[in-house]
């Protein structure tokens, strides 16, 4: 079987990235799969997490991501202009390959990649939410794209073979489809991994941008009494634009010596061992990677209640605390409840290893072959 995975990018470490690769990587091990991911916006630089030789690469060069400072009404017009570049030279390489399936991660071939008739079946996989074009809150111009591109999707989805979302939460939200299914991200196994329960550090993990969340949990860690936070260290792993503002907001907030940005690193599930828990600040997500990866290692979470994911994955004081949307005083107590309670911890971290059960590599990617095989 020939598959063709269209993504922006694949040279930042995310969680979409990661995801990829776990998932080719696996169909490469069965055997019988031809695989080719296509990208946009690659601009020669290689893949930040090392994909199997046996996997080919292409990208368009169309370079999407170049025009985001530009302008709003500049922007909307390369855009458009940008992406008949895009149909043009995706409908090329898809006519040339002959794929049996091709899945779009949602950048923008999704809105014209099901017109395309090169005999492929279409698979839409979102790694958002319905709603993740709004979570920003923009006015003007870009605000009223982000609305046309929302109710625009509703169209949209209704076009592909099938559309798969990560969430029973998500999928609630698109109401009855016909060609709707649930399949969540996997959690691998990490044998090696020994967790510390007498580690003293929270952990958190992302992009540094909005969507994270970065800002609301430095402003959570500084309201955590100093008493309880003697001793630990807030490290958040990820690279991002927000970079300078945050650590701006530390030397502001005074916590310098407990809260750090450290870089991206390839050697997270070590990160995870050294840690004593999980802190989660996000506006959305599609299905938290960094979630479960954590609770594979045997971390709890404590995270705010944002759309999509955590009512799927924590159960509420079992292997986690989840705590309003937004609530950045819950979310301070909730971590320093966990920071004061060595014997709560280590409660949750056994409860949080069951993760590897309900969303294992061999059940979920089972769910993908068979929704492949099915189409």
């Amino acid at each position: 079987m020939k598959l063709i995975y269209c993504i922006a990018s694949v040279y930042n470490p995310g969680g979409m990235e990661r995801v990829l690769l776990n998932k080719v990587r696996w169909f490469v091990a069965q055997g019988g799969y031809e695989i080719l991911v296509v990208t946009t916006d690659q601009q020669g630089r290689p893949p930040f997490y090392a994909f199997p030789p046996e996997v080919r690469m292409e990208d368009l060069g169309i370079n999407y991501s170049v025009d985001n400072t530009r302008a709003p009404l500049a922007k909307i017009l390369a855009y458009f202009r940008k992406r008949r570049l895009h149909k043009k030279r995706l409908t090329e390489l898809l006519m040339r390959e002959k794929a049996d399936i091709v899945v779009s991660l949602y950048p923008s071939e999704s809105s014209f990649i099901p017109e395309i008739r090169d005999g492929s079946k279409k698979v839409l996989e979102l790694h958002y939410n319905k709603f993740f074009r709004l979570q920003y809150n923009r006015s003007g111009l870009l605000g009223l794209a982000d609305r046309f591109r929302t109710w625009q999707d509703e169209r949209i989805v209704r076009k592909f073979d099938k559309f798969v979302v990560l969430t029973r939460e998500d999928a609630g939200y698109w109401g009855t489809l016909p060609n709707l299914v649930v399949i969540p991200n996997a959690a691998l196994a990490i044998p090696d991994v020994v967790h510390d329960p007498e580690s003293r550090r929270v952990i958190a993990v992302g992009r540094l941008d909005y969507q994270k969340g970065f800002d609301r949990l430095l402003d959570a860690w500084a309201q955590i009494p100093a008493a309880v936070r003697e001793g630990w260290t807030l490290d958040i792993f990820g690279q991002g634009e927000w970079m300078q503002m945050l650590q701006e907001q530390i030397g502001r907030l005074g916590i310098g010596d407990s809260a750090h940005l450290c870089g991206p690193t390839r050697q997270i599930f070590e990160e995870y061992g050294r840690s004593a828990f999980l802190a989660m600040s996000s506006h959305y997500e599609g299905f938290p990677m960094v979630m479960i990866e954590a609770m594979a290692c045997g971390l709890p979470v404590v995270s705010f209640d944002y759309p999509c994911g955590p009512k799927d994955i924590i159960r509420e004081g079992e292997n986690g605390l989840i705590v309003p949307e937004g609530d950045i005083p819950a979310l301070a107590d909730a971590m320093g409840r966990l920071m004061a309670d060595t014997a709560l911890r280590e409660q949750m971290s056994e409860a949080a290893r069951d993760v590897t059960r309900t969303y294992s590599e061999e059940n979920v990617m089972n769910q993908w072959k068979q929704c492949f095989e099915n189409l």
